[in-house]
């Protein structure tokens, strides 16, 4: 890599991720038998003379091997296992792992997956290491915000801390910059209106307006990109963390989900995003194939590579130019199991997460580090996507993904998207089916 590309880099995290497909056996797992003592009593921060090897299990995307490497090199003393799936089958699988007698020790926390496992005292609480290592100061207080809840999993936010942010991230959209000029479009978007006539353009021209991963998440995140910009921020957070009443059928979300359906209709939409995968999408984007891509930053490393100054990201616009930014984004988190022989070491990993050493590891593969405070020179497309961070940092704008507010609500977030794309099912319909989820699990 030439020397102004060896840099600080920016964030990622999350691919919008939740428990899809919990079996009767499943549930039975999770709520039968009697529940772990999950609080520690006596904790220690000198694991220093702990021999010990713990395994690790997380999802495809995030810096974990860089980050094992670099603990591990503190603490010769210990050995970390991974155990590496891909996105879409762990969160079908993890919830399972994580009431086994082989549970791993360290598990990459997906909300919306996941919390089901605290009612049964599967997964630490971690408070007691929150206070031995004073984790209200070295981690942001809107990093363990999304990872807190109470006993019995029904009210987010607020209560216990079950996981610790180990690097993150926003949702935003991509733009090349040699199909744009084709297209006609002399700048990126500045609002939503423009953002629409650049579609337009580009349709007109011949030239996929997006590529679209319908087969996975690359549908849904354009929605929720859409949703960002055009809904209530606290109204969305309500929904996303089970306040009572909340909902998801509101007028914003009408506009966004009728926003993209017009796109649809409008042909903005390839007829095969739903036959495409998201790593498909990015293929197209990077191929010169069209002129948008609606993803996370966890992308900007490869787009970089490949495309260098030929791709640029901007978040996605809202009705006006000085709109406060809105985005979906996270952290990657990790949790501990109940199960572990060593949740002292198991702690100190977390806690590792948010030193000046992992935020280096954080930044030069990808990631916004959990310390907001670490440097993030860079140039390029990351300097973009670090400014589109900051941006919505600042103004407290960081909301978390869709997918979030229930464990099967990414099993309507991603049919039910494929159902606008396919004419199968009408707005109304899409949100419904959201809101029913929400209910069945929050009610």
């Amino acid at each position: 890599m030439p020397p102004k590309e060896k840099v600080l880099r920016p964030a990622a995290f999350s691919l919008a991720g939740a428990a899809a497909v919990l079996t009767l056996t499943a549930c039975a797992a999770l709520s039968g038998g009697s529940a772990q003592d999950n609080t520690p009593d006596d904790v220690s921060t000198d694991i220093s003379d702990t021999e010990a090897t713990l395994t690790l299990a997380f999802a495809d995307d995030p810096p974990t091997h860089e980050l094992v490497e670099g603990f591990t090199a503190m603490y010769p003393n210990v050995n970390i296992e991974l155990q590496q799936t891909q996105f879409t089958d762990y969160v079908k699988t993890i919830s399972l792992s994580m009431t086994s007698d082989d549970a791993p020790d360290i598990a990459q926390y997906n909300p919306g997956a996941m919390r089901s496992l605290i009612p049964g005292g599967h997964i630490l609480n971690l408070d007691p290491y929150a206070e031995a290592y004073a984790w209200d100061e070295t981690f942001p207080e809107a990093t363990l915000e999304p990872l807190q809840s109470n006993e019995e999993a029904t009210e987010f936010a607020t209560g216990s801390l079950y996981a610790a942010p180990g690097a993150l991230s926003v949702l935003g959209v991509f733009h090349n910059t040699e199909v744009m000029e084709e297209a006609g479009v002399p700048e990126p978007p500045a609002t939503l209106e423009d953002f629409e006539a650049a579609l337009e353009l580009a349709h007109q021209a011949d030239i996929a307006p997006m590529s679209v991963g319908g087969l996975e998440v690359g549908g849904f995140q354009i929605w929720n990109a859409l949703l960002n910009g055009l809904g209530d921020r606290d109204d969305y957070k309500d929904w996303v963390y089970g306040a009572e009443g909340a909902t998801i059928e509101t007028e914003a979300a009408a506009e966004a989900t009728e926003t993209f359906h017009r796109w649809v209709e409008a042909g903005y939409v390839p007829e095969s995003a739903n036959a495409t995968s998201d790593n498909d999408a990015r293929a197209e984007f990077v191929d010169g194939d069209s002129m948008f891509l609606v993803t996370g930053n966890w992308a900007a490393f490869e787009l970089e590579a490949e495309m260098g100054d030929d791709v640029g990201f901007l978040l996605m616009p809202g009705t006006a130019v000085d709109q406060a930014p809105v985005a979906s984004g996270g952290s990657v988190a990790y949790a501990v199991s109940s199960h572990t022989e060593h949740p002292d070491v198991a702690a100190a990993f977390l806690n590792y997460l948010s030193s000046v050493e992992a935020a280096e590891i954080q930044l030069a593969t990808g990631f916004m580090p959990v310390d907001t405070q670490a440097p993030t020179e860079s140039y390029g497309l990351l300097n973009e996507v670090n400014f589109g961070f900051s941006t919505v940092a600042d103004n407290e704008g960081i909301v978390p993904f869709p997918d979030h507010a229930a464990p099967g609500m990414i099993d309507q977030l991603t049919p039910g998207i494929q159902g606008l794309i396919s004419g199968s099912a009408t707005p109304e319909e899409f949100l419904a089916s959201l809101q029913a989820e929400w209910e069945s699990h929050h009610e």
